[in-house]
């Protein structure tokens, strides 16, 4: 798999970044073409990813075809996913209450000593549950770490209080806009490389130090260590040509598309916007929980609007005057 150059392609200097009023850092990302989307073959991909069921292969029709998509304006991209800090300050200055506060049915956080029976996940996941949400994931987090137990709904809020606020529009990108943000230029399947051991140096994902609580999952887990069993301050790995950090790994990030697995085959050229209508949205990039394969840039996955998870959090887009 080859890199692209050409229109889009990344600066030699990343751009200065510019920051707002909940001081969250936003890079300019040119407008630009890019191919998207994922045409490998299942027998590519079971060479190298070995310990995963071939079966599973068969299901990523959604990544095809890769087709042209050409970015026709530029817009500044979070540099960073929204941390726990940043939200907090949403809801203390906006009187906002965050879905799983409202609807009283909370949101899902890690614990050490659940039963896995009791979870069709058969993990240390539990949920949903009043005690956890935004603030309480079951783990520790710093005030600098990327805010999860977000819904979409939660996004697009903070977005539009942003663009009250500010006088500028701020959104959730689209699918299209965060995989051109995320490739950067290349078409490799991290952009780092096709290698998924290359995934250590630049995005906190399914390692040794994750495996632990997990260890009937060992097999997918990548050797060697990143240095966090849970989220990671945002910025702690490097960051990807367009100066974007942490665009894989950390925390899932919710997009504004609805997902639909056959619109890569009637999606337009021209800044796609995802299906009109759907049940579920997308989000993309993987967590601190997410097993290589499903880190790819090319992977797509969704949730309903009101779901909230250990995983699950945001980044946005501020759009460029």
């Amino acid at each position: 798999m080859a890199s692209s150059a050409g229109a889009g392609a990344p600066p030699s200097t990343p751009q200065e970044a510019i920051m707002n009023s909940l001081d969250m850092k936003f890079v300019l990302v040119p407008a630009g073409e890019f191919m998207m989307g994922s045409d490998e073959s299942p027998a590519a991909l079971s060479r190298d990813y070995p310990q995963y069921d071939s079966q599973r292969f068969l299901l990523l029709a959604d990544e095809a075809p890769v087709h042209k998509v050409r970015i026709t304006k530029a817009f500044y991209m979070g540099q960073y996913e929204v941390t726990a800090g940043q939200f907090r300050r949403f809801l203390q200055e906006s009187g906002y209450e965050p879905e799983s506060v409202a609807d009283g049915t909370g949101g899902y956080g890690f614990n050490r000593e659940y039963d896995p029976a009791k979870s069709e996940r058969g993990d240390a996941f539990e949920g949903r549950n009043p005690k956890y949400s935004w603030s309480n994931p079951g783990f520790a987090q710093g005030e600098d770490h990327p805010v999860v137990n977000v819904t979409w709904n939660d996004a697009t809020a903070m977005a539009k209080w942003l663009s009250e606020r500010e006088g500028k529009h701020y959104r959730l990108p689209t699918e299209a806009e965060w995989e051109y943000a995320a490739r950067a230029g290349t078409r490799t399947r991290y952009y780092s490389g096709d290698d998924p051991q290359s995934l250590i140096r630049i995005a906190n994902t399914f390692d040794a130090d994750t495996k632990k609580d997990w260890p009937k999952w060992e097999a997918f887990a990548l050797a060697g260590h990143d240095g966090f069993e849970f989220t990671a301050p945002v910025g702690s790995f490097a960051p990807n040509a367009f100066g974007l950090y942490d665009m894989l790994g950390n925390a899932w990030e919710w997009c504004a598309d609805w997902h639909a697995d056959d619109y890569y085959v009637r999606s337009p050229v021209n800044d796609p916007q995802g299906p009109e209508s759907g049940s579920v949205r997308v989000r993309r990039g993987g967590s601190w929980h997410t097993w290589s394969f499903y880190a790819r840039s090319s992977y797509r996955n969704w949730n309903t609007p009101q779901t909230r998870y250990t995983l699950v959090g945001m980044r946005l887009v501020r759009e460029a005057d």
